[in-house]
C-alpha cells in the first residue's frame, strides 16, 4: 500500500514539473518579442547624431563659388564692400551709378572702340573712333587717361578730338621707352597706370562725378 502511494506522488511529481517546462518553453507573445532592448534605444539615436554632423562639416567643406559672373557686377561689388567696411563713408554723396556709367564706357572703349595705330617718330599714334555711345565714351576716357600716361616712365601724351573720335599721341626721348610704348599698343596704353582703381573708389564716394 505504501509503495503504491509513493508511485503516485512520483508520477504527480513528475507530470508537474512537465507542465512547468512546457510553459517556459512556449514562444514569447509577438508584443514583447518587438521590443528593443534598452541597448536598441540608443542605436537609432547614436547613428543620427554622427550622421547630422557629418552632413554640416560636408556642407561646411563644400566649396563655395566666388566669381561674380560679369566683370562689372564683381568691381562694384569690391566697391560695396570697401565703403561698408569703411566707418567713415559719407553715405550722403556715394554715387554708385556715376561708377557704372563709367564702366559702361570702359567697356565700350575696350571691346568695341576702333584703334588704327600707326608709328611715329618717338612713339605712337592712335586713331580711336567709335559711333553713338562708344565716340562719346571714346571722348570721355582716351583724353582723360592721356594725363595720367604723361606721369608715367618720362612719355608724353596729347589728344586731338576727331570728328569720330580722339587722336592719341604717345612718345618718348628714350629708344627703350619708344619700344615700350609700341609694344603696348592701344589697349596697353589704356590699361597703363595703377591709378583706375582709386579712381572708381573716388568716383563711388561721389569724388569723381561722371559727366554723361
Amino acid at each position: 500500500m505504501r509503495s503504491a502511494t509513493l508511485k503516485l506522488r512520483t508520477l504527480k511529481a513528475v507530470a508537474a514539473a512537465s507542465g512547468l517546462a512546457a510553459a517556459l518553453i512556449q514562444p514569447v507573445p509577438e508584443a514583447f518579442s518587438q521590443q528593443p532592448a534598452m541597448g536598441d534605444h540608443a542605436a537609432p539615436h547614436d547613428h543620427q547624431v554622427p550622421d547630422l554632423m557629418q552632413q554640416h562639416h560636408q556642407q561646411m567643406a563644400s566649396p563655395v563659388p566666388t566669381m561674380p559672373g560679369q566683370a562689372a557686377f564683381g568691381a562694384i561689388q569690391e566697391i560695396v564692400r570697401l565703403l561698408e567696411a569703411d566707418p567713415n563713408t559719407d553715405w550722403s554723396k556715394v554715387d554708385l551709378e556715376a561708377l557704372r556709367q563709367h564702366l559702361i564706357d570702359m567697356n565700350d572703349v575696350t571691346l568695341k572702340a576702333n584703334a588704327s595705330a600707326k608709328p611715329v617718330e618717338g612713339g605712337l599714334e592712335i586713331a580711336i573712333t567709335g559711333d553713338g555711345r562708344t565716340l562719346t565714351a571714346i571722348q570721355r576716357m582716351v583724353p582723360a587717361h592721356a594725363q595720367e600716361l604723361n606721369r608715367m616712365n618720362g612719355w608724353s601724351a596729347k589728344t586731338e578730338l576727331l570728328p569720330d573720335g580722339v587722336l592719341l599721341t604717345v612718345t618718348s626721348s628714350d629708344p627703350k621707352e619708344v619700344q615700350h610704348i609700341r609694344g603696348l599698343g592701344f589697349i596697353g596704353l589704356l590699361v597703363s597706370g595703377s591709378h583706375h582703381q582709386p579712381h572708381h573708389l573716388g568716383m563711388a564716394k561721389g569724388e569723381f562725378p561722371h559727366h554723361h
